[in-house]
């Protein structure tokens, strides 16, 4: 029963959230206020003295204000594939359904009616590549050129209790440098925007409303209706890529989840480099070393209750000790010039990691006992009777046997942690985090930045959208990439514990 309820629920989530990115039919209705043309997204049957009802995706939400609408049955008629429609992905406002009626440049139309379409399709390789220079100029250059800008002015912070002429002067010398080197890649940046700004499209809704819209700012056009099978499959495939390697835009209900996934997975290692070394010491201490008394008796009852203690605790604590306290006290010690901002005395990937080794430790102790107690008494008499201290025993036979039996406890850890975020949402997480902690910038592993997490990610999509309607899909795509997040953590940490167990012959725990 365990195994069908867990293959329904994969099935259900992967059924809700991978269809999404196949490209629907667009259909055009005739209604008494007049066409529409959609994307049929949803029905509802009729039930007692409710007719049955059809969603439509209608798109064009900076025209209409919305991009879906209910509709009765009744009152769609003459439904019909329109070969030439398109479905134009952009930036923002969502999608568009409509025809591509002209491509101007500079102003003056190249190509219209039939030519419009292949003159988009010609054009919006180049449009595509001119956003990416952008892009990497942005984050790149005038994030360094920001960088070192702030360097400088905390420099000065820093000298006004230690004046230094000389220093002074040499600041002043490397600001100008800077600012004239921010001015040229500022000029070269509205060089490539201005050129991404010449082509536009004019489209036109079924109702008749046009927009004028800059190539730039568009991401595919799909004449949806007249789409092969195989052409379909390349789009979806494409959108797939896209929603796993790209940043997400529109509130988070449309583009990429990359950084979630990165901030996931790197939370999750850095977690689990602080709870296994503290939770083995632990267990070994009461395992091997510890006096059984009123102590040793208070700890063990301590430890099963904080297994049990809600997440949201850890949290609060997490916010209090690790980012009020340490971090404020290490801001007051090293980072006094940047006072009032705080550096390390608010939420940031390694007080989110500490927070959650704290809410695992629990598991991975309670496991490695366990472990070290299935390890068979000979092994280590043998040992002893080698002439072995207790200490080489434990390290060169009792802790390689309980290896796979202390994996076990990391692999349950992982799981619980990865899918947490009560703790996050005090200790670190945003919506939307500008910077990951690790990225080629020294000293390259940022642990005083914030970061996103798919678990939260799918509560606010889901819950804190706008859009609620366009972000169901998201919610569901999310929840099924935070399941095989969570299945090749632990596989991997299974194959080890396999690997190990093959090795070894240790425990079976």
């Amino acid at each position: 029963m365990s195994v069908l309820m867990i293959v329904t629920l994969v099935v259900f989530i992967g059924a809700k959230g991978l269809g999404y990115f196949w490209p629907q039919a667009i259909v055009q209705f005739e209604t008494a206020q007049g066409p529409v043309m959609g994307e049929i997204s949803d029905r509802e049957p009729a039930h007692e003295n409710e007719p049955e009802r059809l969603q439509l995706r209608v798109a064009n939400r900076d025209l209409y204000g919305q991009d879906f609408r209910w509709f009765q049955a009744d009152e769609v008629k003459n439904p019909k594939l329109v070969a030439d429609a398109v479905l134009v992905e952009r930036l923002e406002y969502g999608a568009f359904i409509g025809w591509i009626r002209a491509v101007q440049e500079d102003g003056k139309v190249i190509a219209e009616g039939p030519g419009a379409l292949p003159g988009v399709e010609q054009r919006l390789p180049k449009a595509h590549s001119l956003r990416s220079r952008i892009h990497a100029i942005e984050k790149g250059e005038v994030g360094d050129l920001n960088a070192s800008l702030e360097g400088i002015r905390l420099d000065r912070r820093r000298l006004k209790s230690a004046p230094d002429e000389a220093k002074g002067k040499a600041l002043d010398a490397k600001e100008l440098d800077l600012k004239a080197r921010y001015q040229q890649v500022s000029e070269r940046l509205d060089e490539l925007r201005k050129e991404s700004q010449r082509v536009t499209v004019i489209l036109e809704t079924v109702d008749g409303q046009r927009k004028e819209q800059s190539i730039g700012s568009l991401i595919r056009v799909l004449p949806v209706n007249s789409m092969s099978t195989l052409s379909k499959l390349k789009v979806y495939m494409s959108r797939l890529w896209e929603f796993v390697a790209e940043d997400p835009r529109e509130s988070n209900t449309e583009g990429g989840i990359f950084p979630a996934i990165f901030g996931t997975v790197m939370m999750v290692l850095m977690m689990s480099l602080v709870v296994v070394p503290c939770g083995v010491v632990a267990a070994l201490y009461l395992r091997e070393y510890a006096k059984d008394g009123w102590l040793v008796r208070a700890t063990r009852v301590a430890v099963n209750n904080l297994a049990g203690v809600p997440s949201i605790v850890f949290g609060v604590f997490g916010l209090g000790f690790f980012v009020y306290t340490l971090g404020g006290s290490i801001d007051q010690i090293f980072y006094s010039d940047r006072l009032p901002t705080p550096t390390y005395g608010t939420g940031s990937i390694i007080w989110a990691s500490l927070t959650l080794a704290l809410l695992t430790v629990p598991v991975v102790i309670v496991s490695t006992e366990e472990a070290l107690a299935s390890v068979p008494r000979n092994q280590r008499e043998a040992s002893l009777a080698m002439g072995a201290t207790k200490w080489q025993t434990l390290w060169k036979i009792v802790l390689p046997g309980a290896a796979p039996g202390i994996l076990t406890g990391l692999i349950l850890a992982m799981a619980r942690g990865a899918g947490e975020v009560a703790p996050l949402m005090l200790t670190g997480v945003v919506k939307l985090a500008p910077s990951m902690p690790l990225d080629g910038t020294f000293p390259f592993l940022h642990l005083d930045r914030k970061f996103m997490h798919l678990g939260f990610h799918i509560y606010d999509v889901g819950f804190q959208s706008p859009n609620s309607e366009a972000a169901k899909p998201m919610v569901f795509m999310t929840a099924l990439l935070l399941l095989a997040v969570v299945v090749l953590l632990n596989f991997a940490a299974i194959n080890l514990r396999r690997r190990l167990r093959a090795r070894m012959g240790g425990s079976t725990f």
